[in-house]
This record gives structure tokens, C-alpha cells and sequence, in this order.
């Protein structure tokens, strides 16, 4: 049986930026003073989100619960098509920071056929702890998004930043999805700056030379309330 990779509890601080374009963002990056550098090339990133039929989880992070869920699966690259190495995710908040646990999920066929039913079918066989699958039986997938990342991290790598564009938000119905029809978010772009719990009396050095606003910003609630509301 697979177990969780898990990513320890860390803040993250998160930016919607409206007034500059992505190259304006980018080059303040490349520009701090703690010399930010790009580890690995930018890409894709998919997501499936899961929710329970009355949406629980929307609903908590809306209400900004203290303690919030989010459950995805998550790949790279091309949006449709076999998936061959997705990752079930759930994302945990406890106040202001967050951890993360990671499973390896099974292979799936993303196109006009994949339907809830088919879905199910993927988390009855899939190699999981029982109390995981458990939880899935009770969720449906709810919402799929897209976005394009960079990676930023200090030389000491105590401090990552991601930059998102061209985010966009699919509606998943129980079956005939042909993914014709999304919002695009034109003009936002995402910076999240990430560390660990303990460096936070230290994270003002870090945010403090960018020209941004904190903010709360989540892309599964801005999906949800696209693509439903």
C-alpha cells in the first residue's frame, strides 16, 4: 500500500496582481535583493478538484475555517489524454499555514468518456489506505483548472515563489465532458511566496520588496464561482 508523501506544515503568502503583466512580475523576481533563482522550467499544472455533494469544502474555505480542506488530483503538461503519473493530494490548513499529503493515483484516460462512474471505478482499485478511499467514495469531482507556473527559490532555499497565469476553470458534469467550453482569468496573475513555519519573522525581508498585496485567493473558490454561480 502506498504511503503519503507529506510536506510539513508552511506559510503561504499569496498575491493577485492585476497591474502588471507577467513580465513586470518576473523581472522583480529576478530582481530582489535575496536573489531569487529558477530550479526547473516552467510548465503546466491540471488539477481535478473532489468535493461532498453538499461542498463542504468550498463552503469552509469560504467561511475561512480554521481548519480547511481541499482534495485534488493533480498533473502535468497536456490537459487531455492518458494520464500516466497523476498525484491525489489533499491540502490541509490549520489558520495561516498549510501542509500537504501526496499518493500516487492510477493512470486515467481524460476526454470526451471520463465520467463520475468511471472515476469511482479508478478509486475502488486504486492503491490506497482504506480510510483514504473511504473518504473518496463520498466526492465527486467538481471542478478541473489550468494554469501555467514558475518556480522562483532563494540560493539558501529557505524561500519559494510561484508565478500563475492564464489560469482556467472547467465545469465537470457526471458525464459528456468535452472541455470545449472554460472561463479564462485573463488577466490575473498568482505570486505565492512559501516557507517554513519558522521562518515567518523573517518572511517581511522577503515580501516586503515586491508592490503587492497580500490577499486570499484560492482557485478552486474562484473556479467554483466561475463555472457554477
Amino acid at each position: 500500500m502506498n504511503k503519503p508523501k507529506i510536506r510539513e506544515y508552511r506559510y503561504e503568502r499569496k498575491f493577485r496582481v492585476e497591474d502588471l503583466d507577467v513580465a513586470q512580475v518576473r523581472m522583480l523576481i529576478k530582481r530582489h535583493p535575496n536573489i531569487f533563482y529558477t530550479p526547473y522550467p516552467p510548465r503546466y499544472i491540471n488539477n481535478l478538484y473532489l468535493d461532498a455533494p453538499n461542498m463542504d469544502n468550498y463552503h469552509d474555505n469560504i467561511a475561512g475555517a480554521a481548519d480547511r480542506h481541499k482534495v485534488r488530483i493533480r498533473w502535468y503538461g497536456d490537459l487531455l489524454g492518458e494520464i500516466k503519473k497523476p498525484v491525489l493530494e489533499f491540502k490541509v490548513k490549520d489558520g495561516l499555514v498549510g501542509a500537504k499529503y501526496s499518493y500516487p493515483f492510477p493512470a486515467f484516460s481524460f476526454d470526451a468518456d471520463f465520467s463520475q462512474k468511471g472515476f469511482q471505478k479508478l478509486i475502488e482499485n486504486a492503491d490506497l489506505p482504506n480510510d483514504v478511499r473511504w473518504q473518496l467514495r463520498g466526492m465527486s469531482v467538481v471542478l478541473c483548472n489550468r494554469y501555467y507556473r514558475w518556480y522562483y527559490v532563494t540560493k539558501d532555499e529557505k524561500y519559494r515563489v510561484t508565478v500563475d497565469k492564464e489560469m482556467r476553470y472547467y465545469h465537470i458534469r457526471q458525464a459528456g465532458n468535452h472541455f470545449r467550453h472554460y472561463f479564462l482569468d485573463p488577466k490575473a496573475i498568482v505570486v505565492e511566496l512559501k516557507y517554513a513555519r519558522e521562518l515567518d519573522p523573517y518572511a517581511d525581508r522577503i515580501s516586503g520588496f515586491f508592490p503587492f498585496i497580500v490577499t486570499r485567493n484560492s482557485k478552486y473558490i474562484t473556479g467554483i464561482e466561475q463555472v457554477y454561480l
